[in-house]
């Protein structure tokens, strides 16, 4: 029994033994000498993985006693955590290396970080959640305080290491609650003890400290303190590594446990996250406006976009669930092109991100431009691009659940959050002439910028497969 356990979760062991092997490689030969390297064995191991995972999984499997479960929907997951993290890895490499900061340690806790990932979207149980939920965390507290000779590096880490220890402290002192209710720490016990019309009180109030804890960590309004200053201050590919792989674990990790274990209650649930979307939509779409930094103004899209994914959540239907993952997808898509054109943007050497400085950028390097420009316009949800089907999924989904209100305010959110994508558009193309910004792209962020803006051209017709996957998942976890 202990080794088909063991078999279950061996993608997660495997790449748990290679941190570690990692680690001590880079501790004997050299330490950061052999950054270069880690960093593309490391991507290399995460795309190796997600191949894995995606040609041998089949299925529901339970491993130890129910805390571990591999299906569809944690699969899906864990292919678009490991892709999504190798792309940001190959496109840190140029950049940290130029400001001096390539350290050996970046790799490995990046792949301590997608370990935690991969438990979180499996989970089973509010034990093996936490663990995940903190091995993912405190990796990425160090790694936000990498650059440690800027203060604003060290303040951001230092903000969200504390922000982050108020939020697992409220999600473990709902699951003390849900566990002293239920007597159970597994989803498959909770849910029994959850059952429609007769939710005690003090499950109820546990799924609430729940929620929040969870809430924080995808950023929704009004747990979304920490993400303009920790994404402004970090360096750039660190704030590109949190606007994409952990943003899919934390979400999928929020609707394995609203249904997996709290299924049976969905009108209790429904209403709360249904307000997390309205205000994060609204938030995000309302605060971009004022902002002149193009870091700060990712970090309120985000908070913006992650409302649309919680509105897909709110459903409580397979649409709903299925639309939230393809919402995922394609979100952490258009962020790695826009991230690899953020990392490029430089002036006499030196880092670059206010956004007046993208004024007249399109008459010097039109192709990069064009391609920024379709990336906005998807972000926006301007038709016929991809990111205007993700939206009208979730919209979709809303409807058909019967929450058209949530629906109708999401359609006035995006009409306003349209503003600041389209101003960046603006000052590309039409902005008043000043110094000229540099934009010497190495090839590998050359490649994703103009691979992400194709795939949001071409990608209308069936997403690339995305569609059924994401049903499957979608089965898996609410059937």
């Amino acid at each position: 029994m202990i080794a088909q356990d063991l078999f279950t979760l061996l993608p997660e062991i495997v790449l748990a033994l290679y941190a570690m092997a990692a680690l001590m490689f880079g501790v004997w030969t050299g330490k950061d000498r052999t950054a270069p390297m880690l960093v593309w064995a490391t991507s290399g191991i995460f795309i190796a993985l997600a191949l894995w995972i995606g040609l041998n999984g089949q299925g529901t499997t339970m491993a130890f006693g129910g805390m571990f479960i591999d299906d569809s929907f944690s699969r899906f997951a864990k292919i678009t955590i490991l892709v999504a993290a190798a792309a940001v890895l190959l496109m840190s490499q140029d950049y940290l290396a130029k400001i001096g900061i390539l350290k050996f340690e970046y790799p490995v806790l990046v792949s301590l970080a997608a370990v935690g990932m991969m438990m979180m979207v499996s989970s089973g149980d509010l034990i093996a959640l936490y663990m995940g939920l903190e091995l993912q965390s405190l990796a990425l507290y160090v790694i936000a305080a990498m650059h440690r000779d800027n203060t604003r590096s060290t303040e951001a880490g230092l903000k969200y290491f504390v922000l982050g220890a108020l939020s697992s402290g409220l999600l473990l002192y709902g699951a003390s609650l849900v566990y002293g209710y239920s007597g159970t720490t597994l989803f498959s016990g909770i849910i029994g003890a959850a059952s429609e019309g007769d939710l005690s009180l003090g499950l109820l109030f546990g799924l609430v400290f729940v929620m929040a804890g969870l809430a924080f960590k995808v950023s929704a309004a009004p747990f979304h303190m920490w993400t303009p200053d920790v994404y402004e201050g970090s360096p750039t590919p660190v704030t590109a590594f949190f606007a994409t792989a952990p943003k899919v674990a934390a979400m999928c990790l929020f609707a394995r446990v609203v249904f997996d274990a709290f299924g049976n209650v969905v009108s209790d649930w429904q209403q709360i996250i249904a307000f997390l979307s309205v205000v994060s939509m609204f938030l995000g779409a309302i605060a971009a406006i004022g902002q002149t930094d193009i870091k700060r103004l990712m970090a309120y899209s985000s908070i913006a976009h992650m409302g649309y994914a919680l509105m897909g959540l709110a459903a409580g239907t397979v649409e709903g669930v299925q639309s939230m993952l393809i919402y995922m997808a394609i979100y952490v898509t258009m962020n790695i092109g826009t991230f690899a054109f953020i990392l490029c943007m430089e002036r006499d050497g030196q880092s670059v991100t206010s956004i007046s400085a993208l004024n007249q950028f399109s008459s010097r390097e039109p192709g990069k431009a064009l391609a920024l420009l379709i990336l906005m316009f998807s972000l926006a949800g301007i038709p016929p691009l991809v990111g205007f089907f993700a939206k009208f999924g979730v919209l979709l989904a809303a409807v058909d659940a019967g929450l058209v209100w949530l629906a109708v305010a999401g359609v006035i959110a995006s009409a306003i959050g349209a503003f600041y994508y389209l101003r960046i558009v603006y000052y590309m193309y039409f902005g008043e002439e000043t110094e000229a910004l540099e934009a010497k792209m190495p090839p590998v962020q050359y490649a994703f910028l103009m691979a992400s803006a194709v795939i949001m051209l071409v990608g209308v017709a069936g997403f690339f497969g995305v569609e059924g996957s994401a049903l499957a998942a979608a089965e898996a976890l609410v059937n």
